[in-house]
């Protein structure tokens, strides 16, 4: 079979399938081949180390072999700096699987570990071809060591077949072609250009998605609205792969503020906004965010949860926004920044049957994915997710219970009116609506589509295909509210890399928002107990995070000669002797008595 233009090409195939043969004809020609071999040392299994040895003795004299078995992270490194003028050989990923679940690397980031994989595969210069062994089509195995190998090396391959631009599995020793599919053009562009009566589409995902222009330049998008696709962007399901932040950068920059010509001990807590940026952005010397977009997220949900509630409340909150007006409105001015507001649909109660079905999840999961991918095409650098809604604190509660086991009153906030009164009525009818929620689902399975389709509802739906679509673009997100860090534990459980690409402006003092920051591993910028509506408090403190940036940006070194400690602050003085202030000891022994000391000083006197 002719598989010219390949540079990234992944064989896959079941045992003594002849992949490994295959994979070698592909680079026999090459003038020099390094191979990379991730099987462990046989030890004392003849049959293994049988194997081995003709794997050895297949490989012509001017290849090189390079063992990568003692840590699973040496093989991204290996390919990541690999020439552009080599040829990498990878024979197999079952191996390294294998190292990368074997308990003396424990514990360990295995998700983070293969984004990191796919990653260096995605940017190779080299020809790159890997041979990985095909366990999907067999017997699901009955023991749990069986059953994380299969899962694990699956989620590998797919991770890497989204890497390389080819894709074969060879069967009985036949190569059949399954990326690109024989028989359609090799590339996304390709497609397009073969379509000649295609409709108008967005030039950087491909989608058609219509607006609708709101009274002052507002913009209102739904996830109904007619969605032709012809996208290239990651399916959402469990278990996809998305890129990480550069785990370099980020204590590179942080390390840099402790050079910078500043009177004081330096940004405090700020670091981390530093830190965060430059691994965001790939960089130690992180600028500041220009072009921000706030994502106004409209769901409403009925039932008990919107207990306590102004009917047609938020209604009016996303009208405001529209017409500029408003908290949000007026801090996304103030920050230059564009504001999108985007309706998701209405959620049923939760006590009594499913927010919503699983088609409408699906849609708006897809909906928010394409609503950050846009933001990313259009060159925003940071996105800002606000919510606006009635029911989310008390929906929020129940996607945390549902995903990380809390007790719904205990992170459900108190009611207040508009009066300024506390409602212990309304907030009894909520924790009874989340409480009958969760006992409804007790019997369910909590993945993330379910959870999002029984108790989360639209709105949290959209954010979580936000959060998703952002990571995989590379953008990162500004939290503050309970419907952000809600679709931050879901988005979690569909890929564990989005977390990442989050920052926790403030939690306000939402204790939901607080424990799930927890969980998340979010740790809030501030603690200012902002209560401006969410999306509003991150605005808020949106200055303050750009000042930092651009100090750390632009601020010189210290002079020479200045021996200010690491951490930016003056050295402590050496400490002075202090005087003896002790009397002197007598020459001779003094005098002794058995008297009481008063007794002594009496006759003394």
């Amino acid at each position: 079979m002719s598989l010219d233009g390949w540079n990234m090409l992944l064989v896959l195939g079941g045992i003594r399938s002849g992949k490994s043969e295959f994979a070698e004809s592909l680079v026999a020609d090459a003038p020099t081949v390094r191979y990379l071999a991730t099987a462990a040392d046989a030890g004392d299994d003849p049959q293994w180390a049988e194997r081995i040895a003709a794997h050895r003795a297949r490989r012509p004299a001017n290849w090189s072999t390079e063992e990568v078995t003692d840590d699973p992270r040496r093989l991204a490194d290996v390919i990541a700096t690999a020439r552009p003028e080599e040829t990498l050989l990878v024979d197999d990923l079952g191996g390294w699987v294998t190292v990368l679940l074997d308990p003396t690397h424990q514990p360990a980031d295995d998700t983070v570990t293969v984004a990191e994989l796919a990653a260096a595969v995605r940017s190779c210069p080299a020809r790159l071809v890997l041979v990985s062994p095909e366990v999907g089509l067999s017997l699901v195995p009955t023991t749990p060591l069986g059953r994380a190998f299969t899962d694990a090396l699956g989620a590998v391959n797919r991770a890497v077949a989204d890497a390389c631009d080819t894709v074969v599995l060879v069967v009985a020793g036949q190569p059949c072609r399954l990326k690109p599919p024989v028989g359609l053009p090799a590339s996304p562009a390709e497609v397009v250009a073969a379509s000649d009566d295609r409709p108008a589409v967005d030039g950087g995902t491909g989608a058609t998605v219509p607006t609708q222009a709101g009274p002052t330049g507002g913009v209102s998008t739904a996830p109904g609205e007619a969605l032709t696709t012809a996208t290239t962007s990651p399916a959402i399901q469990p278990g996809m792969t998305l890129p990480m932040p550069d785990e370099s950068t980020g204590p590179q920059a942080v390390d840099r503020l402790a050079s910078l010509d500043v009177p004081g001990a330096g940004f405090g807590a700020l670091k981390q906004v530093v830190s965060f940026a430059a691994a965001t952005q790939g960089t130690p010397t992180p600028t500041p965010w220009r072009s921000v977009r706030v994502l106004l997220v409209h769901g409403d949900h009925a039932g008990g949860v919107a207990a306590g509630t102004v009917v047609g409340e938020s209604a009016r909150r996303a009208e405001q926004a529209r017409a500029g007006q408003g908290v949000l409105a007026r801090l996304a001015a103030e920050s230059g920044a564009s504001l999108q507001v985007v309706e998701a649909p209405a959620a049923a109660p939760i006590e009594h049957g499913p927010a919503l079905d699983t088609e409408q999840v699906e849609m708006a999961l897809r909906h928010g994915q394409r609503l950050a991918e846009e933001a990313a095409d259009a060159g925003v650098q940071l996105l800002v997710l606000a919510a606006c809604g009635v029911g989310t604190e008390a929906t929020a509660a129940a996607v945390l219970a549902a995903t990380a086991g809390a007790e719904p009153p205990a992170v459900l906030p108190r009611v207040v009116t508009a009066a300024g009164q506390v409602d212990d009525v309304a907030w009894m009818a909520r924790c009874a609506a989340v409480r009958d929620a969760l006992h409804r689902t007790r019997r369910f399975s909590r993945d993330a589509v379910e959870v999002l389709a029984e108790l989360g509802g639209g709105d949290v739906a959209v954010a979580t295909g936000i959060l998703l679509g952002a990571a995989g673009r590379r953008l990162p997100v500004l939290l503050d509210g309970p419907v952000g860090v809600a679709a931050g534990l879901v988005s979690r459980d569909l890929a564990g890399q989005a977390r990442h690409w989050c920052l926790l402006a403030d939690d306000g003092g939402n204790p939901g928002v607080r424990l799930a920051a927890d969980v998340l591993g979010l740790e809030p910028l501030t603690q200012l107990r902002l209560d401006l509506g969410e999306g509003a408090n991150a605005l808020t403190v949106l200055p303050l995070l750009r000042s930092a940036l651009a100090l750390a940006a632009g601020l010189p070194t210290r002079p020479e000669g200045d021996d200010r400690d690491d951490d930016g602050s003056e050295p402590e003085p050496a400490e002075e002797a202090e005087p003896d202030f002790r009397e002197p000891e007598p020459e001779g022994p003094g005098p002794t008595s058995t008297e009481p000391a008063e007794t002594s000083a009496a006759r003394a006197g």
